[in-house]
């Protein structure tokens, strides 16, 4: 297997049956042994698992809870793929730069779709981008992490070198985690970015508590930065 699309899930039938068939085509178009992972729920809250059914895409449930760094841990011990590329299930990550993604997969270890370098964009309001920005600019500084963009989930990674790490974080710092542990465990890593505009969620809405969301990465940043 050479490519594992994993996309965590949590409510996104809907959304997923507009991006199943878009992924379907970018695969068919690289034309390599791929396969698509959805991570959803514990026990079903919707028809996913129907939606993948029809899409041929593999329906895993989610192991150690339902938050969304346990769907992230199960995709990744779940994957068969040479290459992992994690996308979000809402349809802020478009499936046809999933090509440029793996295009580049040959000029570093991590390759990440970034908002904040030339040619970047963001479809999401000024308040949000503001906050974005200053989580990216701390944790890159703080961690010393050489990269625009630290906190899109959408990136392309080596397999094994995912399944080597000991993720713990709960929330969605755990793609910070990833990165940092990533080049804790390889001093010379290399980052390459590529720009991309992030868009709008299709439908449904967001999982994210805002408290809670700041709450976790303060944490996280302090546990990485002076922790394990």
């Amino acid at each position: 297997m050479k490519l594992s699309i994993i996309i965590p899930s949590y409510l996104e039938e809907e959304n997923l049956r507009i991006l199943l068939p878009r992924i379907n085509s970018v695969l068919k178009t690289i034309a390599v042994p791929s396969e698509v992972l959805i991570i959803d729920t514990e026990t079903p809250l919707d028809s996913t698992a129907e939606a993948c059914a029809l899409y041929g895409a593999r329906y895993i449930p989610r192991v150690g809870g339902n938050r969304y760094g346990d769907a992230v841990r199960t995709g990744i011990h779940a994957a068969q793929g040479e290459y992992c590329i994690f996308m979000d299930a809402d349809g802020s990550h478009t499936p046809e730069f999933i090509e440029k993604l793996f295009a580049e997969r040959e000029r570093a270890d991590v390759i990440i779709a970034s908002r904040y370098i030339d040619g970047g964009d963001t479809d999401n309001g000024k308040v949000l981008v503001l906050m974005s920005w200053i989580v990216n600019a701390v944790y890159a500084l703080v961690l010393g992490l050489n990269c625009k963009d630290v906190s899109n989930s959408f990136k392309l990674y080596h397999r094994e070198e995912l399944q080597a790490l000991d993720l713990r974080c709960h929330n969605f710092d755990i793609v910070e985690e990833m990165l940092f542990k990533l080049k804790k465990r390889n001093k010379k890593l290399h980052i390459l970015e590529l720009p991309y505009t992030f868009k709008k969620r299709m439908f449904g809405s967001t999982k994210r508590n805002l408290v809670a969301f700041m709450v976790s990465y303060g944490w996280t940043l302090i546990r990485l930065r002076f922790g394990k």
